[in-house]
């Protein structure tokens, strides 16, 4: 058996911010929102894997700093506009070799990860 990729990552938001949540990674990240279960999930599909985000209450505690998710993207600096844009405040602080790469959070709290190789 080998692990070769991963199916899906499930993250937790309050139940009062699901537009908020569904507009960040549907409009802002451009996932795609999947049909929905009964249970009260937002799923996205980001290629082959899948975003669940799932309404907690009160939501869990999560360590400051730790990043919950990671995405590799193409068109790293459009996403990066279209967030500031959006008023999002980006992490840039902390630099990785051979990747440009930036943190935020989305509206429940969760911090995420973009990167994208440099090719520089």
């Amino acid at each position: 058996m080998d692990v070769y990729a991963i199916n899906r990552v499930q993250l937790s938001y309050p139940p009062a911010l699901q537009r908020e949540v569904q507009h960040f990674y549907g409009e802002l990240l451009g996932l795609t929102l999947m049909p929905q279960p009964t249970e009260p999930v937002l799923r996205f599909a980001a290629r082959g894997q899948r975003v669940d985000l799932v309404a907690t209450d009160p939501p869990p505690e999560r360590p400051a700093g730790l990043t919950q998710l990671s995405f590799e993207v193409q068109g790293l600096p459009g996403l990066r506009r279209r967030l500031l844009d959006a008023s999002l405040k980006l992490e840039e602080h902390l630099p990785l070799p051979g990747y440009l790469r930036f943190y935020v959070h989305d509206p429940a709290g969760n911090r995420l990860e973009f990167l994208e190789p440099d090719t520089v």
